[in-house]
């Protein structure tokens, strides 16, 4: 099965979005044909699970496909393919845990990430329909190019951003509040609701900014907020309750009008909250329909039932260029009315589970 056939029949699949649908079965199947591509094209990788003795003829279930660390990526090229057909390489922010050295996901189609993200992201961001402006805190696609946020930021933008759109970021990762502030007030000027994006930390930095200009406003009715990823060591954390309430003061905002995204450069589908989607709903991520998680104990990567928390690995068929099974360090709980909860990443040392893994993924590579 070629890469080319694969990725065809995965979009028509992405572009449902929040419309597809994949039984236990379908999935299943779906998983390992993907599993048998990324073995037979993917050197490092075939030498890992030749090594656990897990190939393409063992393999009875999704639940069996050897998963690599997320920290494998930043040690091996897990290219699934001609590597010469990269289109692009992501990179990770090289401030999580393991020092200074940063992953890399090499990206086969952006136009296979593109039908996992848009769909998806514009059910749990504009579930209505239409389009929105967009005011961005990421900054601009074309300055960070290796960024994954950025540049599904950017589709989101080409998808449905609504007129009066931008970018208004620094490169550095600042917020850009001369340009910012006086956009911001046009739309509330003309009662056009708008859709801010960004992180954790840039809205921190908005929020402190604007508390020394002593401006704060209130967004037209229908506005909403995305707020994506942690504060990964920068100078100041704050707790979500208390950024949501910040952002409530700061916009006259609602946090039953935020919307937090979980992704990771390692995975190219991404978690979102239903809070637009299904309003009430209890602040729970969700995955897509080919996207399965499955929660593992910490130390021997047994399979954790359903309520108890325990590390994330997922499996993500959008990775059909890398690898599509990814053991994380990040801690979550499933639970059996669905969602997931996430509880941050595991304390301390990296799980021993993990540690264990990343040791297997380089010695069948030594």
């Amino acid at each position: 099965m070629s890469f080319e056939t694969l990725a065809a029949e995965l979009t028509r699949l992405f572009e449902q979005g929040a419309e597809a649908q994949l039984g236990e079965a379908e999935f299943d199947a779906l998983a390992r044909r993907v599993f048998a591509y990324q073995v037979g094209g993917n050197v490092a990788y075939r030498r890992f699970c030749e090594a656990r003795g897990r190939t393409p003829e063992t393999v009875r279930s999704w639940r069996e496909i050897p998963a690599v660390p997320a920290t494998a990526f930043k040690h091996l090229d897990l290219v699934s393919g001609d590597p010469t057909a990269v289109e692009r390489t992501f990179r990770t922010s090289g401030t999580t845990r393991g020092g200074a050295l940063r992953g890399r996901h090499p990206v086969r189609s952006l136009a296979l990430y593109r039908a996992a993200s848009v769909g998806w992201m514009r059910a749990h961001l504009l579930p209505e329909g239409g389009r929105i402006p967009i005011l961005s805190l990421v900054p601009p696609v074309e300055a960070t190019p290796e960024s994954s946020l950025a540049t599904m930021i950017d589709f989101a933008l080409d998808d449905f951003g609504g007129e009066g759109s931008g970018t208004f970021a620094t490169v550095e990762g600042g917020v850009d509040l001369d340009r910012l502030i006086p956009a911001v007030d046009r739309h509330v000027e003309g009662g056009d609701p708008i859709l801010l994006a960004g992180t954790a930390f840039a809205f921190v930095h908005w929020v402190d900014a604007a508390s020394v200009q002593g401006w704060s406003t209130e967004l037209p009715a229908g506005s909403r907020l995305m707020e994506t990823g942690g504060f990964k060591g920068r100078s100041r954390e704050v707790a979500r309750p208390e950024l949501y309430r910040m952002l409530g003061d700061l916009l006259g905002l609602g946090d039953d009008r935020i919307v937090n995204e979980y992704g990771m450069t390692e995975l190219l589908s991404q978690f979102w909250e239903p809070t637009l989607r299904r309003p009430g709903a209890t602040r729970r991520h969700h995955a897509p329909a080919w996207l399965r998680t499955r929660v593992l104990d910490p130390v021997d990567l047994s399979e954790r039932p359903a309520g108890e928390p325990g590390i994330l690995q997922h499996l993500d068929l959008a990775n059909l260029g890398s690898v599509s099974a990814i053991l994380t360090e990040d801690r979550g709980i499933l639970h059996p009315n669905g969602g997931l909860e996430l509880l941050g990443r595991a304390p301390g040392a990296e799980p021993r589970g993990c540690s264990m893994t990343m040791e297997a993924v380089l010695e069948a590579n030594r």
